[in-house]
């Protein structure tokens, strides 16, 4: 599983880093980001890609955790 810190990074940057590691072709992904437009921007463009998509909060902390 391939991670992706996206923690401090404004839209559409999370969304270009999702898009770049699902070049690669894994089945699973684990995205974190830091601010509620990002956990929203990258759930939607990885739903849209085929992907299921699970979200943990910690401390204001969003890890999504992609799976197709």
């Amino acid at each position: 599983m391939k991670t992706i810190d996206a923690r401090g990074l404004a839209c559409p940057e999370p969304v270009i880093l999702t898009r770049q590691a699902m070049m690669s072709g894994e089945a699973a992904y684990e995205v974190i980001v830091d601010n509620n437009t990002s956990k929203e921007n990258v759930t939607r463009y990885a739903q849209h890609q085929g992907y299921k998509v699970a979200v943990t909060e910690q401390d204001g902390e969003f890890t999504l955790s992609l799976s197709k």
